[in-house]
């Protein structure tokens, strides 16, 4: 991984400018009114004296009294309009020193003055890092072609730290974050052969090698049957192509000290899904390879986790490996499986293999949870498209009652608004389990209707209510001897940059509001 250093800049920012530390500098600001740095003000507004576009489009502007000549102002544009957010600043960064990298720049200093650092904006500075971060990210496949030093040339990443703030400690927790959020882009991105299910797998046992993350591969298929049934479903096809048989991973990490808190996580990992026996047609396969980035967010977490080392933490994740395929042994609608949690499943639509995959796994955490030392119960999938419809480029949430008491959902949109991801809030209905409800004596739980999520109304709540009845959570709700707390992240519309599952870059999410719920809180 070429993940540039990042480097806190403890001393004003006008010292460092003209640094020869330095070779281009970046200026983030809705603003051209900069007094604080004289050099770097008085260059803009002779500029923009030229060119009325300076301080509204990214400009690159020779000044031979800023460090290696070159100045970048990318404009964040309008911050305190009711719908603007923190992400402007993000994407101002991003613009800019992947513009800085364009021009031949390899240590980039970026300044990020005049943020209002306060209610929704705290974090202007971290999410503009994050920002420029994203941008400088290029895919698995072609750094392995490719020399890194010319793929991804830019070496270390200076940024200006907030005052009264630890630049160290900023500067290590935006590492981890981006270290997390590169394996996750890796996973999720990477072409379906390339990162089929066991390649997943090893892809987990050299990043969390020598790390305080213990990783278990389960692959032995009459092992996955009888403890993962439905996954073994949604793999049958698969089974008699050696590479992509199924596999679950497992993920454990022990922080030092008393456990205060356990966070458990079930991600999809679906390496290519292509309907199934209800096969995807007129073009809805490509970007399936994608299908997995739930399983990313939840292995780039755990790298996330294993950089930092948090103590008083407990986190287990189990990540469901497995490749949706069409064939002979394919299985079929008005199948009953029988889950994990004794649960009897009939079959609605092979094309909701997800939801399959994620119920063995959170029946599994179920149990770990049961024993656990204050336990949150997680489920990650890129899972509906109706997501996707529903709530655009976000991230969607649904508690179910212990975790609705406890604010989980709540707590991610809050941070989420603060560090750059955005969540949109759902809430799961009495319809929904309606919805599933068994319609006869032979099962328990239907796993869906035959048509789209996206033209099927409330197409994202009721999979959630699903997951709890296979898995065996809905014994656990508020009314329960022993209740646990249990949120659906749905991320089908916020995985891929722009919505696009074929060609978008991944975003990682919902990494950032994870480590700032798990992480940064618990620092």
């Amino acid at each position: 991984m070429a993940l540039p250093k990042i480097t806190p800049v403890d001393e004003p920012a006008l010292a460092s400018v003209d640094s020869q530390r330095w070779d281009a500098v970046v200026v983030v600001s809705p603003t051209l009114e900069l007094g604080e740095l004289e050099a770097i003000h008085r260059r803009l507004h002779e500029a923009s004296r030229l060119d009325a576009r300076v301080g509204k489009d990214l400009a690159l502007l020779l000044a031979p009294d800023v460090a290696g000549g070159r100045l970048i102002m990318a404009p964040t544009g309008p911050v305190s309009r009711d719908y603007d957010d923190v992400r402007r600043y993000a994407d101002a960064a991003r613009a800019g020193v992947s513009r800085a990298r364009d021009a031949g720049a390899r240590r980039v200093l970026l300044l990020v003055p005049r943020a209002p650092l306060e209610d929704e904006f705290s974090r202007a500075v971290e999410v503009a890092v994050l920002g420029a971060l994203a941008g400088l990210w290029e895919p698995l496949e072609a750094r392995e072609s490719l020399a890194n030093a010319e793929l991804e040339p830019v070496e270390e990443l200076g940024f200006q730290c907030p005052s009264g703030t630890d630049g160290a400690s900023i500067a290590r927790l935006l590492t981890a974050i981006e270290k997390g959020r590169r394996l996750a882009r890796d996973i999720a991105g990477t072409e379906p052969e390339r990162m089929r299910p066991r390649a997943m797998a090893q892809a987990c046992v050299e990043a969390f090698r020598g790390t305080g993350v213990r990783v278990q591969v389960l692959d032995d298929a009459s092992r996955l049957l009888g403890e993962y049934p439905l996954l073994a479903a949604v793999a049958r096809a698969s089974m008699r192509v050696e590479r992509h048989q199924p596999c679950v991973i497992r993920l454990e990490y022990v922080g030092s000290g008393p456990i205060r808190e356990t966070l458990l996580l079930a991600g999809k990992g679906v390496t290519y899904d292509t309907g199934g026996s209800d096969v995807k047609t007129g073009g809805g396969m490509a970007g399936m390879s994608r299908d997995k980035g739930g399983a990313a967010a939840v292995a780039g977490f755990l790298q996330t986790v294993a950089a930092l080392a948090p103590a008083g933490l407990r986190v287990v994740a189990e990540i469901g490996a497995v490749r949706n395929s069409a064939g002979a042994d394919a299985y079929v609608a008005d199948e009953i499986i029988t889950s994990h949690a004794g649960v009897r499943v009939r079959v609605g639509n092979t094309d909701a293999e997800g939801r399959m995959v994620l119920a063995d796994l959170l029946s599994h955490l179920r149990e770990a949870a049961v024993g656990a030392v204050e336990p949150t119960i997680l489920s990650i999938a890129t899972l509906t498209g109706h997501a996707a419809r529903a709530v655009g480029p976000y991230s969607v949430a649904l508690d179910n009652g212990p975790a609705r008491k406890n604010r989980v959902a709540a707590g991610l949109a809050s941070l989420g608004e603060i560090w750059g991801e955005p969540f949109e809030l759902s809430r799961l209905r009495r319809e929904d389990y309606d919805f599933v409800k068994p319609r006869s004596k032979a099962d328990d739980v239907i796993q869906c209707n035959n048509a789209a999520s996206a033209v099927t109304q409330r197409g994202h709540q009721f999979p959630a209510a699903f997951l709890a009845i296979a898995s065996g959570l809905d014994k656990h709700g508020l009314d329960a001897k022993q209740p646990l707390a249990f949120t659906h992240v749905d991320i089908a519309g916020s995985a891929m940059e722009g919505g696009d599952w074929q060609h978008g870059r991944p975003t990682a999410a919902p990494l950032v509001a994870l480590a700032a719920r798990w992480l940064v809180l618990a620092d």
